[in-house]
């Protein structure tokens, strides 16, 4: 029986693929040419297979399950030192990307969302949402993924572990409320930032007579349908999550809900423009004060496409600047970025922007962003986030390592998260000159004489992204670590600056 461990751990995998690709196992057994009881044993782990029909199995799941070795972690293996050209593309918005997933669970229609980000993020949210009954499924040769609701979620089946591995799982109590007087969903996960408190989120929702309970690892949320909110709704934080968690709520309330205090970032904007498509009618977008009139019930078929990612557009820049390359960033979503773009031009960045054009959601404002290398000086006044329009909190870290290019002391303040600024401190194995003032401050001291060095990947995604771009200017090879937390907020990112001229390869142990 030493063999039933990973026949199990196969098992799933496979179990997992099929609901990905929104296949029963019968439909699953028919490609195959066997029995579903075959099925049904290969996925409880009870079925010894070939390695024909394993890829078999793979070909019909599109999935690849055999390997040479354990699969194990991924790393990548970065030769820097070397100037990058040519242009890039700016990917659509990981934020918008998770929040319009749980926006389809308001929609009794088909939801298609196109050019839709394909990060492990997205992963997790398609693995919890295929686990309750919604069938999904990318169209063929694309990005575009289509989203079918089932007539009743068995929020029983949540997938517990995917649930686990996402923060996302709380901006399920907003489209869930209306349907379900109770319900059960596990703890958050994701980054490793410190403790990010629920509280705003329940406190915001009791408007709508939900009641959370957070027990053994698991939010217990019941509903009383009598309270619906009978005054504006005003926000304690001016979160992202927790404006979206109220907007998808108050979307199912037939009546007008007001937010005060709400968040009009990108991801949010996102977030309403899909929410009028459904039909729900929206005034006040992009400003701090929300008046939404929303339906009782929600049933129609709809496409929507979401913005390009301002964070993305942050990140190539940065790789532009820590490496004094001349590159050219396209579809830059610049009403997201101008604040950070400001913040380098204090610190002596010059650029080259194209005429405006409009995102494929009909609204964003896009440019198209040619650096231009040169030298770098520190700012004279730290460096913080603010709410939108403020600089983005999860642009700052960007920040550290333009620091460490530039001549003169950089302070970055990251008042937001508890740990975060520890992160950056990471620098320091490359050669950068990175001093803890407390957990909020850093003070960078700049310009750096890279060294290559082997790191472990930091567990907050904008951190690590950081380490892998100084990477890139540091002379000689560097390897880093367990990249999982990469691959959660960024696609191919490895082979697209390769495509600039960067030498990053991806790899695993043997």
């Amino acid at each position: 029986m030493s063999h039933q461990p990973y026949l199990t751990r196969i098992g799933g995998l496979i179990r997992d693929a099929r609901r990905h690709k929104g296949l029963t196992q019968a439909e699953l057994a028919q490609l195959l040419g066997t029995s579903q009881s075959a099925v049904t044993r290969i996925e409880a782990g009870k079925q010894n297979m070939s390695l024909d029909m394993l890829a078999r199995i793979g070909d019909a799941l599109d999935s690849e399950f055999v390997s040479v070795g354990y699969p194990g972690p991924q790393h990548l293996r970065i030769v820097g030192g070397r100037k990058l050209s040519g242009s890039i593309d700016v990917k659509t918005s990981k934020n918008a990307a998770v929040a319009l997933l749980c926006a389809s669970l308001l929609n009794r229609g088909r939801t298609t969302l196109r050019n839709l980000a394909r990060i492990e993020e997205v992963n997790r949210i398609l693995e919890v949402l295929a686990s309750i009954g919604v069938r999904t499924r990318w169209l063929p040769d694309s990005n575009d993924l289509e989203i079918v609701p089932p007539e009743r979620l068995d929020l029983d089946a949540i997938d517990v572990d995917a649930a686990r591995r996402t923060r996302t799982v709380i901006m399920f109590l907003g489209p869930l409320l209306h349907e379900h007087p109770s319900f059960k969903l596990p703890y958050a996960g994701g980054c490793d930032l410190g403790t990010r408190t629920v509280e705003p989120h329940l406190a915001a929702l009791k408007s709508f007579g939900l009641h959370v309970l957070a027990t053994h690892g698991a939010y217990e949320a019941t509903r009383d349908p009598a309270v619906q909110p009978t005054r504006a709704i005003v926000l304690t934080e001016r979160g992202d999550t927790v404006t979206e968690n109220v907007l998808m709520a108050a979307a199912r309330h037939p009546g007008t809900t007001i937010i005060r205090n709400a968040s009009p970032n990108y991801m949010v904007q996102d977030l309403c423009f899909f929410l009028e498509k459904l039909g729900v009618r929206i005034e006040g977008i992009g400003t701090t004060t929300l008046t939404v009139n929303g339906l009782a019930e929600i049933d129609r078929d709809v496409e929507y496409s979401p913005s390009e990612d301002p964070i993305e557009a942050m990140s190539l820049i940065a790789a532009a600047l820590v490496t004094d390359s001349e590159i050219t960033i396209e579809r830059v979503p610049i009403e997201f970025i101008e604040i950070e773009l400001a913040t380098l031009e204090g610190m002596g960045m010059k650029y080259r922007i194209s005429d405006e054009y409009t995102s494929a959601n009909g609204r964003t404002r896009l440019v198209d962003l040619t650096t231009i290398a040169g030298p770098l000086h520190a700012p004279t006044d730290k460096i913080h986030p603010m709410p939108f329009p403020g600089l983005n909190i999860d642009n700052l870290p960007f920040f550290a390592l333009v620091g460490a290019v530039a001549e003169g002391s950089t302070m970055i303040h990251d008042w937001v998260y508890e740990n975060r600024a520890i992160y950056l401190t990471e620098l320091t194995k490359l050669g950068a000159r990175v001093q803890l003032l407390d957990p909020h401050r850093v003070i960078v001291e700049g310009p750096t004489r890279w060294r290559a060095a082997e790191v472990g990947c930091p567990p907050a995604l904008r951190p690590a992204v950081v380490i892998l771009l100084a990477m890139l200017a540091t002379p000689g090879t560097s390897v880093l670590r367990n990249v999982y937390v990469i691959n959660r907020g960024y696609e191919d990112l490895a082979e697209r600056l390769n495509a600039l001229g960067a030498t990053v390869e991806v790899f695993r142990d043997i």
